[in-house]
């Protein structure tokens, strides 16, 4: 069984651009389901079918497995609601990956990082354009916000 164990921050300013080593383009729609999440996605003419389990927390089942492009194309076309799009930074530091996302349409001017870890209680970088950690909340989810998107939030952001 795979695990992904991640944690997920808002950003606190800006500072973080100046560090991207590269970035990407990804299109992803979600084809339902209650016991987990399944994700089609397009990044870098690249397609991938991922199915995550729905519980809250840092650390969720997560099987990921690449499929044709035509495959991904299609499969999005068949997702429930609004396909998610988001500009995915990339940045190296202290032998780790800061993902950070930068989303488009509906969700326009959320901008929340990603780390992936070894260990739940691993040790990371906590850089200074790091923000609130929004891992347990719900809202921040990619699923959720394709769902319920953050032009639509009636709540400030935590």
């Amino acid at each position: 069984m795979a695990l992904e164990i991640e944690r997920k921050f808002l950003l606190a300013n800006g500072r973080w651009r100046d560090r991207v080593s590269r970035s990407t383009r990804i299109a992803q729609g979600y084809l339902g389901g209650d016991a987990c999440s399944v994700r089609v996605r397009i990044e870098d003419k690249q397609g991938s079918l991922n199915i995550k389990s729905k519980q809250l927390g840092v650390v969720r089942q997560e099987f990921e497995y690449g499929i044709p492009l035509q495959d991904a194309e299609a499969l999005l076309e068949l997702a429930c609601g609004q396909v998610l799009r988001k500009l995915r930074h990339y940045i190296e530091m202290e032998g780790h990956v800061w993902e950070i996302d930068e989303f488009e349409g509906a969700n326009a001017g959320l901008v929340v990082a990603e780390i992936e870890l070894e260990a739940v209680d691993a040790s990371f970088p906590r850089p200074d354009w790091l923000g609130e950690e929004v891992t347990d909340d719900a809202l921040y989810y990619n699923v959720n916000l394709m769902r319920e998107p953050y032009s639509r939030w009636s709540r400030a952001p935590c």
